[in-house]
């Protein structure tokens, strides 16, 4: 791993496409190009910057010589890790994942607490006969104020007659944010739990609540052999089919963000966009930065477990100004770190945010 690594920062022709396509550059001290060209030549690298990288992987994307500098941080972050060099907090959210099963140390046997909500019984995963598994996050389970996305969505799935399941207090960490805080070895941990449990109950669809989970379900697991999604996929298709009907009018004016783990790493840029088109008296608007260029909201890349000391204007103030300057009254989204990262901005400024799956029950 050290030499591939050591390989792709030699090709680095810094040509500055990464640092161009950063949300962090310009104002922050962040760099990834800077750092790049540091770790070309063995420097030494501040303590602080690779914690500012949210993960969104622009910088990788945009790479013309496939230098994979998100991945680059990550290595850094693991040497930091393995030398207990690391933030206070991020420290706390590895020791709570290694005992809990969950960055924010909550216990696991209230893992699957959410389904009480609800006015029907889940059924677990093993009594199903599709196999069909709803993966919530660790921010859903947990969460008071996400709780309602895996609440609303099993709502939804059931009223459209569509057989899943669930692992309750068996369900762990999906891992995504702890491969990239540096921490490869507990992520595998993660990851051979998950699949274990995968295999014991012949899983053979995912439909993730986020996509986060998603994301290092379908890329980072291996050949599973299993079917992941995302559920506004599930959500878009039972639309069209007829199996939900989104009848009632909603009077407002929606726009989309782009999750940067849905939209331009995964490529799901449709599904979401035709649930909200499905929508009654609802003018849907596109900011500029959208799809492939989407706006990070900063939740990523261990972001949500610690918080950079330089003061700077942050994703989610400007995400909803330029809402604000479209004419949307609502900002929807399909991510609970955006949905997190977004919300307390918009506050101020009057406007709502929301999951699509919260949209939804409002007019089903």
């Amino acid at each position: 791993m050290q030499e591939q690594a050591a390989s792709r920062v030699l090709v680095c022709i810094q040509c500055g496409k990464c640092t161009g396509g950063c949300p962090e550059s310009g104002r922050t001290p962040f760099n990834i190009r800077m750092l790049v060209r540091k770790r070309q030549f063995k420097y030494a690298i501040e303590e602080a910057l690779p914690w500012y990288c949210t993960a969104c992987n622009a910088c990788t994307l945009r790479c013309p010589r496939d230098v994979k500098p998100s991945e680059i941080i990550i290595e850094i972050r693991a040497s930091m890790v393995e030398d207990g060099n690391i933030p206070v907090t991020i420290q706390k959210a590895l020791e709570s994942t290694f005992v809990q099963k969950n960055p924010w140390g909550k216990p696991r046997s209230k893992r699957g607490d959410w389904a009480e909500k609800l006015g029907f019984k889940v059924p677990h995963i093993s009594e199903t006969e599709h196999k069909r598994l709803l993966f919530s996050c660790c921010i859903h389970a947990y969460d008071p104020r996400c709780m309602v996305i895996p609440v609303n969505v099993a709502t939804l799935l059931n009223k459209a007659g569509y057989e899943f399941g669930i692992l309750g207090e068996e369900e762990c960490c999906c891992g995504n944010e702890i491969r990239r805080i540096g921490e490869v070895g507990l992520f595998e941990e993660l990851m051979e739990e998950n699949i274990a449990n995968f295999k014991e109950y012949g899983v053979q669809e995912i439909i993730a609540l986020s996509p986060h989970c998603m994301n290092t379900m379908k890329n980072e697991y291996g050949d599973m052999g299993i079917k992941v999604v995302h559920y506004t996929e599930v959500l878009s298709d039972l639309i069209k089919e007829g199996a939900l009907k989104t009848e009632k009018p909603l009077e407002s004016g929606i726009i989309y963000h782009d999750p940067c783990f849905l939209g331009k790493q995964n490529k799901v840029f449709e599904p979401p966009r035709e649930i909200l088109k499905s929508l009654k008296n609802v003018n849907v608007h596109e900011f500029v930065r959208s799809r492939d260029i989407s706006l990070c909201c900063e939740g990523g890349g261990g972001r949500m477990f610690f918080d950079v000391e330089v003061p700077y204007q942050r994703n989610g103030e400007i995400r909803v100004t330029d809402a604000q300057k479209a004419g949307a009254d609502t900002i929807a989204t399909a991510c609970p770190f955006c949905l997190m990262n977004l919300e307390d901005p918009a506050k101020e400024k009057g406007i709502f945010v929301k999951d699509i799956s919260e949209i939804l029950m409002e007019v089903i």
